[in-house]
Order: C-alpha cells, then sequence, then structure tokens
C-alpha cells in the first residue's frame, strides 16, 4: 500500500469559485463585478488582437491555459488582461473547457462537522489532488445530514441533492436542488411529489430515480417517483411493494437496486427490490444479493463492489450467475480510513472517503479466467486532507467531470 501526503496543516482549501449562494436563500451577497469579470463583446473583440501567449498561436495557448490547476488562477490572471477574462470567471473557464472537449474528474464531498453539525461541500481536484469549496447548499439549517441523498449526472458535471430531513423535529423534505459545475451555482427545482429522507436513489438514461425512505408520520414509504431534468418535472411510477427505508442503493445493468440493509439484532434477512424503467415493475432482489450486501456500493467494470464493514473491510464483488459475493485480491481498506464511509468510483477506481476526509482510492485490476469468468484485485493508496477539513466527516459522495 503507498500512502501519499499531498497536503499540510499550512495547505490551504481553495474556493472553486466565486460564492454566489448562501446558506440560506433569504440572504444575497451583493457583488461589484468589474468589467473583465462582466465584459462587453466589444471589450473581448479589442482584445482578441492581442496573443494569449506571444509566438504561440491562440488554439495552442488557450490549450496550454485550460490545464492551469484552479488554485493558480488568482496569480496567473494578473499576466494580463485576455488572461484575466479567461481565468478571473470559473464560469467562463469552464465553459470553454467543455467546448474543447476537456473531462477531468473531481469528487464532490458532501460533509458535516462533527461538532456542530453543519453541512458543507468539499472538493478534491482529482487531477492536482487539491481540494476546493464551493457555495454553500442553500436549505434549512438545521438538518440531519444523512437524510440527504445525492446523484449525479457525472458526464455533464450535474450533480443533484433531494430529500433530507429537518433534525430537531423530524420532518422530512421535500426538496430538490441541483448544482452544476460549469456555472458553479445551486439552483431549487420542483418539488419532490412526497417528501421522504433517507430514500434510494440513482440515475438511468439521465433520469433521476428516488423511491421508498421515511415519511412526515416517520412511517417508511413504498412510493417512488422519477425526475426528468430536462423538463424539470416529477411524475409518480410504480410502488416498490413494500415499505423501506433505504441502506444502500446502486444501478446495474439499467436497473435500480435497494437494500434496506441488515437492521439489529440481524434475526431477520434484509429486504431488497430491484426496480426495471423498461418494464416499470418492481421484483424482489435475488437472496445472495441482499444478504451479502453488508457496505456502500459501486458500479465498476460493469459489476457491483461492496466496501464491505464487516469482512475486514475487504473489497467484495457480486457474482450475478451464482448470486454470491467473492473477496477480490489485495489488501483490505486502508487503517487510516475510519467509519462512516463515503464511496463513489470513476472508471476504474473507487474513491473512499472517510472521517476527516482522508480519501483512500483503489485502483481496481481486471483479469479473465479459464473458466470465462473475471477476476479482480485492489491495491490502495492514501491521500491526506488538509488540517482545515480535519474536523469533518463524510456523508456522500460524487464524481463530476468538467
Amino acid at each position: 500500500m503507498q500512502r501519499v501526503r499531498l497536503s499540510s496543516q499550512q495547505a490551504p482549501v481553495h474556493k472553486l469559485g466565486d460564492s454566489q449562494m448562501t446558506l440560506s436563500p433569504k440572504f444575497r451577497l451583493a457583488v461589484i463585478q468589474s468589467s473583465l469579470l462582466n465584459p462587453s463583446p466589444e471589450l473581448e473583440s479589442s482584445l482578441s488582437g492581442e496573443p494569449f501567449i506571444p509566438g504561440l498561436p491562440d488554439d495552442v495557448a488557450l490549450n496550454c491555459l485550460l490545464r492551469l490547476p484552479v488554485e493558480s488562477h488568482a496569480a496567473c490572471r494578473a499576466v494580463c488582461k485576455r488572461w484575466h477574462l479567461l481565468l478571473g470567471n470559473k464560469e467562463r473557464f469552464f465553459t470553454r473547457r467543455k467546448e474543447l472537449g476537456f473531462k477531468d474528474p473531481w469528487l464532490f464531498v458532501f460533509a458535516y462537522h462533527k461538532c456542530t453539525g453543519k453541512i458543507q461541500w468539499q472538493v478534491l481536484d482529482l487531477t492536482h489532488f487539491t481540494w476546493h469549496t464551493i457555495p454553500a447548499m442553500p436549505c434549512k439549517e438545521k438538518v440531519c445530514p444523512h437524510g440527504f441523498r445525492c446523484v449525479s449526472i457525472s458526464r455533464e458535471g450535474t450533480l443533484f441533492v433531494c430529500g433530507g430531513v429537518v433534525s430537531d423535529v423530524d420532518c422530512p423534505l421535500d426538496l430538490v436542488l441541483k448544482y452544476e459545475m460549469q456555472k458553479n451555482r445551486w439552483t431549487v427545482l420542483n418539488k419532490m411529489i412526497t417528501a421522504r429522507s433517507f430514500c434510494a436513489s440513482g440515475v438511468i438514461d439521465g433520469m433521476i430515480y428516488v423511491a421508498g425512505g421515511s415519511s412526515t408520520d416517520l412511517f417508511e414509504l413504498d412510493s417512488a417517483e422519477v425526475l426528468d431534468p430536462v423538463k424539470g418535472n416529477w411524475r409518480s411510477i410504480a410502488k416498490m411493494g413494500t415499505n423501506m427505508a433505504s441502506y444502500d442503493a446502486a444501478v446495474l445493468n439499467g436497473k435500480l437496486l435497494v437494500t434496506e440493509g441488515w437492521l439489529w439484532p440481524f434475526f431477520v434477512s434484509p429486504r431488497g427490490q430491484v426496480y426495471d424503467p423498461r418494464t416499470n415493475n418492481w421484483e424482489t432482489m435475488a437472496v445472495g444479493l441482499r444478504e451479502g450486501w453488508t457496505g456502500s456500493s459501486v458500479v465498476v467494470y460493469g459489476h457491483l463492489f461492496v466496501v464491505s464493514e464487516l469482512e475486514r473491510m475487504k473489497l467484495k464483488v457480486y457474482d450475478t450467475n451464482n448470486d454470491s459475493w467473492e473477496t477480490i485480491e489485495g489488501p483490505p481498506l486502508p487503517e487510516q480510513i475510519c467509519k462512516p464511509f463515503a464511496v463513489n468510483a470513476c472508471n476504474c477506481r473507487i474513491y473512499v472517503v472517510g472521517r476527516n476526509l482522508r480519501v483512500a482510492v483503489g485502483h481496481i485490476s481486471r483479469l479473465s479466467t479459464y473458466e470465462e469468468k473475471w477476476s479482480f484485485s485492489v491495491q490502495w493508496h492514501v491521500i491526506d486532507a488538509p488540517q482545515s477539513v480535519s474536523d469533518l466527516t463524510p456523508s456522500g459522495s460524487q464524481v463530476l467531470f468538467a
């Protein structure tokens, strides 16, 4: 296991962009922006004759500048007016990156302060391994962070937060928020049909699905609904067939898998349901799948993996043919990563965020066997977080590209 220390007590946490929304939507911060931050077409045209980098064609120079790490923008934009136009506004910067097809991964961590309970998002640049902040999520102040459900349309750089619960009165929320990385901005979307917390969620073919959870009277729900992010409207789908709050959920082979997880005192096998949007039907999850689902899940190489909270923190994979779980080769989760976890994946890498926002990166290798069956192994390394976020505990995570 390789341990990488990429930050220290003095390492700063950078702002991904200028804050555009405070914690409460009732308050707004008036910012007087300069003409360089909101340039007129005439100003842009007048500067277009100046090269980005003398001696280089503009397309080559722009390709270089769009690779600059975000934390260096403040210093670099002082070079000249054209650099200031490009680097002084994050929306402009990420828009140009999108136009030229840049797609770098960023790990968004939904965290809370372990003493005050205050929620916030921290963002890890997975290319340069630096931490950043984004504008505060607009919601009530006293909320339980675990009640929210977060999903993303990763390649579009869009994050969605659904539901939640007010902590002091146990009142579920019908709140729906969207964060766009290109604009560095939160938007309040149409409310869910049913207020719910601790629900299942997933993205299938660009549609946002939520199911089950806890209702306003603290009973478990069997209802489910889907959001079309383009049209912005919710509609009901088939009921689950059983009232259930979600411990974990995953999307595998175009289906939404929902498990309630093992419940104390572990005498009764956990329930699980599987939703197929093509038929709008739910079916009972296979016994081996739900009984072996003992941790947080991710899908890599089209297979369901779980970072187990029981089997010495080993990573295991589900075998659909035999309805069984197999522990994969490689070391267990590094001991520096303490529960609770937030788990997500990108390509062949698994990111496990532990308490104090230490991140374990697991590289999954895939090998075929003589039985035409895949075998997997994992190697871990650890990324330490700066001291400024050491009091934070993760509640969820998503990978976005920008």
